[in-house]
């Protein structure tokens, strides 16, 4: 049995890479400002995202395992180069808005915890980051220990916390009952997005591929999906029932990062403002340098320019993901928390071409054979796509709305 525990979590490791892309400041933010403002009446809608990112995720480990060439490349032989380029753009683009909130996330944070400036920091983290990408050995391996160590290092602490603040058990449960509250589509979409993050989806399809995987690993790789989506999940839904506990009932209004440690303070007491500065770092830089790499990774690939952290463009399309989410965030003036509520739910704005392509090509029995979707599976993608596009047409309509109002 202990050693069969030993095998399970060695295995682990693309799925925890993906999470942790997904478990950014944004998701954190998001997952408080949902608890203060709405308490635990939209835990259902983490439930739904997770269930489409699974699936998502899963159809893209079936692809990696299944076969050699990388997933744009068989999209460019199948369809056009053009389908191919369509989608690492998309995904350029939403890997940039997800930088923009990292490099807030990392800005604030360290403010909190040294008292420096916050613009101090995103060029040395990028620096650090790009130090990495450029000389680091066996990448992978290091970014995999990074991930599961920092991820396990937050859920431990929203877990403990849950025991002093003592959460409405009773109302928690309802929360997994389909409402949505008056003036809370902002939040709904940005949930969705922190949580159903098609580029990271994708890029576990070249996870998988360069752990060196194949149909054998098929069940240990849908596994290692499934358990990280599922952490994932668990980690927002801690936040929002800390928040929905020990935010709410005080009628706290999340401005900085100050509020959103207010959670802790049952366990940590005077210290939660720092540890919890602390967590949102670790969950900006877990997502950052990672985030960056699926960036450049699938822009490159796209433009059929090479896949792997080992080739030249890979590497120039990330650093060119870093500069610009630092350069957005270093100008930005303005409501921290409001910005990174709604830089990941207008993430969803470039997600559908990277759905539509997921799903055409796990589709087609040319590519796939027998390891095509099921008309089960199918039920589930369709789902996770028209939640999908709906919150687009909500994002867009807001998009137009403003830009209407500003003239």
């Amino acid at each position: 049995m202990k050693d069969k525990l030993i095998r399970a979590i060695k295995a682990l490791g693309p799925g925890f890479i993906v999470a942790s892309v997904v478990l950014g400041p944004g998701s954190v933010t998001t997952a408080s400002q949902i608890g203060a403002v709405h308490g635990y009446a939209l835990l259902w809608v983490i439930v739904i995202s997770a269930i489409g990112m699974i699936m998502y995720t899963t159809m893209a480990a079936r692809f990696g395992v299944s076969h050699e060439k990388s997933f744009l490349q068989t999209v460019a032989d199948t369809y056009g180069r053009w389908a191919a380029i369509l989608i690492g753009v998309s995904s350029f683009l939403v890997a940039a808005s997800f930088q923009f909130g990292n490099n807030l996330g990392i800005a604030t944070s360290m403010q909190t915890l040294t008292g420096i400036s916050e613009y101090v920091w995103p060029p040395i983290f990028n620096g650090l980051a790009i130090l990495l990408i450029f000389f680091a050995k066996n990448l992978y391996q290091v970014l995999e220990k990074l991930m599961m160590f920092m991820v396990m290092i937050m859920i431990t602490a929203f877990i403990v916390n849950l025991f002093f603040i003592k959460p409405d058990l009773g109302q928690a449960v309802q929360g997994f009952v389909p409402v949505i509250p008056d003036n809370s589509l902002n939040e709904v979409a940005a949930i969705v997005a922190t949580t159903f993050v098609l580029h990271a989806a994708l890029y576990q399809s070249y996870l998988v591929q360069n752990k060196g995987w194949t149909l054998k690993d098929m069940k240990s790789g849908m596994r290692d999906s499934i358990a990280g989506i599922i952490v994932l999940a668990s980690i927002s839904a801690l936040i929002i029932l800390n928040s929905a506990a020990a935010l709410k009932p005080a009628g706290i209004t999340i401005s900085t990062a100050g509020d959103m440690a207010i959670q802790l303070e049952a366990l940590f007491g005077s210290a939660s403002k720092i540890i919890f500065s602390f967590g949102l770092w670790a969950a900006a830089y877990s997502s950052f340098t990672v985030n960056s790499i699926i960036a450049g990774g699938l822009l490159s690939d796209g433009l059929g320019l090479g896949r792997t952290m080992q080739e030249k463009w890979p590497k120039i399309f990330t650093v060119l993901a870093l500069l610009v989410g630092m350069m957005v965030a270093t100008f930005f003036r303005g409501n921290i928390v409001y910005a990174l509520v709604l830089a990941q739910a207008s993430s969803l704005l470039a997600v559908p071409a990277v759905a539509i392509g997921l799903f055409v090509i796990l589709n087609n029995k040319n590519v796939m054979g027998k390891y095509a979707n099921t008309w089960k599976q199918n039920v589930v993608a369709i789902f996770g796509m028209i939640l999908i596009f709906i919150m687009v047409y909500f994002m867009w309509h807001r998009l137009i709305s403003t830009i209407g109002r500003a003239f």
